[in-house]
């Protein structure tokens, strides 16, 4: 793919100019906790909040169902991960879920704090309750449905109480501007739309701009989304060169109050709440549609229901089902459900006496801009959070209640970063050279009903192909387009849709809330294969790619440090005869090193834990022990750890009781691990086959360790490792207290008998080395005390004793009286150790230690 040129929309330039240290578009929960959290974490500063209507205006305030989080008693964030990866169809990036799983009853404490008022029961406690997807009742949810309002509620009263924080409302961003001294975004510009003292377009420049728009569901004909849900977020990053990714994944939500053929636009929602307070789908001649099409029937995730309901309309030639929710009784409805319960009756249906019309409705987009686990794009000084953002969460499908969740902990992620890395204000912003045509604002119902018709709840390939190319046919414009809201917000609905169709077209399976109606089933190749949109000047260009999930960065660097020398950089020793191993970052070695041991086990047959499957449910979760079963040194928790968090896609915590070179008892708990209970016995055998052999490693070199101990001579190994072990087992000598002699042949010259025989002489073989690679460490093996004075006298470095008795090797020490470093090797015992350091010999080389130690006993115990 080509590097972009960046674009922008065809307005005025900018008439006037405000500063701030951060700059935040929108003013759902998501850009509102970005603002309070940059301010409470910088301390100082200024931020300036730009929304598109007022500030109480968004997609927040519509938010019925509640917000999830694992609060209760006998919940786990490990199960809300675990529910979170089921809905997202294998997509969800496993650490931004962990993230979010795990920070998130910190965020919704923080919430609390800033004033939200949430239902309590009759202890005081959290009123929670359960969504689709969520096989616990975890949704905290204020006002019976309100949830979104009250949210909305708290956090502008905070924001209006703080000073610091300027409000510019009825603004419509145009596109980022950039810093002429570095290149990176430094502001943006905005047109006013004729409120308050600012009018007219003008700039805001900032070191940090933080896009938290919302969605896109206006490209639709009916959704759930607010009026200013246009897509102005996505449209922007495009022009500014961001990527996109995921963006095919829209979710429909599955129960939208259906008001005729005819209607369009926003449509009232209602709530998945009410099938987790135990309302149910049916069709108009009342039967369940949901029974027999999966384990959790009208609580399955959003995906399934809504393409059910779009399956159960085409065959039977309707346009809508029913929801049943007349047995609740009207003090449930009026308790509960008031918001829902108003909203039906303003438009003629009474739930307590009729069951509720519903059909699925555009409601909220899985992709978006794509970021790193702070939020930050791949546009320098470009932030994004909230629907707009792609941080991995949602995958190919949102698992319900998560998306206040995600505002909350990626705010305060973004918060800390912009605040952590603030930078001087831009002296000035300059716009991108292209200038994008603006389309006629009279195309936009036609853009609706194409997306709607094309790229709804079951798409085709043919279906997409026609949308792509209706879509194209919409770019044009039939005369001069006079720059203003109408053909800005037609231009950013139009290149969404674009990038929307592109993304679509290119993702030939159905997998989540991309469902193909010609091509039904999920293909494997494509779980690993995201795909990325971007803008090529105006054209948007689909392509996928390779992706490796996301490992935490602890673990990371855990890993990082078990690598290889940098290639061509290898072991110098320094005037204590110590290696110094400068480490690279190759964790991705290990990664695979570990996928290709699982698929030993995974690979033929059913291609899972058959056992596992059989016997266990998939949504039981539990704690498994890893204990040592002997005394022994301990090496090798990272790699443990890898397997376990690949196999269960991160949805796990751990925790460690042991570090790496720790002695351990028969009896210690070296980790714990609380996953699903599937995930746990999957990848036990390949978790413990690393962590027992390089344990193994690591308790032998420690024996031989302490018999020298006292002597000055280290214990070190050989290159007498096992195939694609190297790094690991040299590793597991270090955790053992040993040195490591060389990783592989370019480290050093070490010349052995058949060298000596080829080159003529000890001599001649050292000259060799000395004319063709004069930088590199030189060692010589001998056999004989005679062949020392030559390799000596031929400037060997390091001198190998090969087989040596202990009188021969005190006569060789004396006989090189520090001259080169010496060291033992051949017919070495444990019993010998002690004598054999006690010589004055600098190391004992024990190539057993990485070929042959025995495994040290490890088990995991499941509580």
């Amino acid at each position: 793919m080509s590097t972009p040129h960046p674009t922008r929309l065809d307005a005025p330039a900018p008439g006037w100019t405000v500063t701030a240290d951060l700059v935040i578009v929108g003013s759902g929960i998501a850009g509102l906790s970005t603002a309070l959290g940059h301010l409470r974490h910088a301390g100082s500063g200024r931020v300036v909040l730009v929304t598109k209507d007022r500030i109480s205006t968004g997609s927040t305030a519509y938010a019925q169902g509640g917000i999830a989080a694992a609060v209760a008693p006998g919940d786990d964030p490990v199960a809300h991960m675990v529910d979170t990866h089921l809905a997202g169809a294998g997509m969800s990036d496993p650490h931004a879920v962990h993230v979010l799983a795990t920070e998130g009853p910190g965020a919704l404490r923080r919430l609390i704090a800033l004033g939200a008022e949430f239902d309590r029961d009759a202890d005081g406690g959290l009123s929670l309750t359960r969504e689709g997807g969520h096989r616990a009742d975890r949704i905290a949810h204020a006002g019976g449905d309100a949830t979104g309002a009250e949210i909305q509620r708290a956090l502008v009263a905070a924001v209006l109480a703080e000073e610091r924080i300027e409000i510019i409302e009825h603004a419509v961003a145009l596109d980022a501007l950039r810093d002429p001294a570095t290149g990176a975004v430094g502001g943006i510009s905005l047109h006013v739309m004729g409120e308050g003292s600012r009018d007219g377009v003008g700039a805001v420049l900032a070191p940090a701009v933080v896009l938290a728009t919302g969605g896109l569901g206006q490209v639709f004909a009916a959704t759930t989304n607010p009026p200013v849900s246009t897509g102005d977020g996505l449209a922007l990053a495009a022009r500014a060169g961001a990527r996109l990714r995921d963006l095919e994944f829209i979710q429909f939500h599955p129960t939208v109050l259906w008001l005729g053929p005819q209607a369009r636009g926003r449509q009232p929602l209602v709530s998945e709440a009410l099938r987790g307070e135990g309302a149910y789908l049916v069709d108009a001649a009342g039967r369940r549609i949901m029974e027999g099409v999966h384990e959790l029937a009208d609580l399955a995730p959003r995906d399934v229901v809504a393409r059910t309901i779009a399956r159960t309309m085409a065959e039977q030639g309707v346009d809508h089902v029913y929801l049943e929710a007349r047995h609740f009784g009207a003090a449930v409805w009026e308790r509960r459900f008031p918001t829902i319960l108003a909203s039906c009756r303003e438009h003629g249906i009474d739930p307590l006496n009729e069951p509720v019309p519903v059909a699925p409705a555009a409601h909220y987009a899985s992709g978006g801009v794509e970021v790193d686990i702070d939020g930050r794009t791949g546009v320098p000084g470009l932030w994004a959070v909230g629907e707009v953002a792609r941080t991995g969460v949602h995958g190919a499908n949102r698992l319900a209640s998560n998306s206040l969740l995600e505002g909350l902990v990626f705010a305060e992620r973004i918060a800390a970063r912009t605040a952590a890395e603030r930078g001087p204000v831009p002296a000035a912003g300059e716009p991108a050279p292209h200038v994008t045509a603006l389309p006629d604002p009279a195309v936009v119902p036609r853009l609706r009903a194409l997306m709607s018709r094309h790229a709804g709840v079951l798409r085709t390939g043919e279906g997409l192909a026609a949308l792509v190319a209706g879509l194209e046919d919409l770019t044009g414009s039939t005369g001069p387009v006079t720059p203003d809201t109408a053909s800005w917000e037609a231009a950013d609905l139009l290149t969404v849709a674009r990038l929307v169709a592109a993304a679509a077209a290119h993702r030939t399976e159905s997998r989540g809330a991309h469902q193909r109606a010609d091509r039904t089933g999920p293909l494997p190749h494509w779980r690993v294969r995201p795909v990325i949109v971007r803008l090529e000047g105006d054209t948007p260009v689909a392509t996928d790619e390779p992706w490796t999930p996301s490992l935490p960065p602890g673990l990371a660097a855990e890993l990082d440090s078990l690598a290889f020398p940098t290639a061509g950089d290898g072991p110098r020793p320094d005037a204590r005869a110590e290696f110094t191993l400068p480490w690279t970052a190759p964790h991705g070695a290990h990664v695979d090193l570990v996928r290709r041991a699982l698929s030993e086990d995974l690979t033929g047959g059913a291609g899972i834990d058959v056992t596992t499957v059989a016997t266990i449910p998939a949504d039981q979760v539990r704690t498994a022990h890893a204990v040592a079963r002997a005394d022994g040194v301990v090496s090798g928790l990272p790699l443990a750890e890898l397997a376990f968090w690949l196999v269960a896609d991160g949805a796990l915590e751990v925790t460690r009781s042991a570090a790496d070179g720790d002695a351990v008892k028969r009896g210690d708990v070296l980790m714990s691990v609380t996953a699903r209970t599937r995930d746990l016995l999957t990848a036990e055998r390949t978790a413990l086959n690393l962590l027992t052999h390089l344990s193994g490693i690591a308790t032998a070199t420690r024996a031989w360790v302490d018999a020298a101990a006292g002597t000055g001579a280290r214990i070190r190994d050989s290159r007498k490792t096992h195939a694609g072990l190297r790094a690991l087992e040299k590793y597991a000598v270090r955790c053992g207290g040993g040195a490591n002699h060389r990783y592989g042949l370019g480290d050093a010259g070490l010349i052995k008998d058949n060298h000596v025989v080829a080159a003529g002489g000890v001599g001649a073989a050292v000259r060799a080395v000395r004319e063709r690679f004069p930088g590199v460490p030189l060692e010589v093996e001998v056999d004989r005390i005679d062949q020392i004075e030559e390799a000596l006298a031929a400037g060997a470095e390091e001198i190998l004793l090969d087989n040596f008795t202990v009188p021969e090797l005190e006569e060789a020490v004396a006989l090189v009286a520090g001259r080169a470093r010496l060291e033992s090797s051949g017919g070495l015992t444990l019993d010998v150790a002690a004598a054999v350091a006690a010589t004055g010999v600098d190391y004992l080389a024990v190539g057993a230690l990485t070929h042959s130690s025995p495994a040290l006993d490890i088990a995991l115990d499941l509580l």
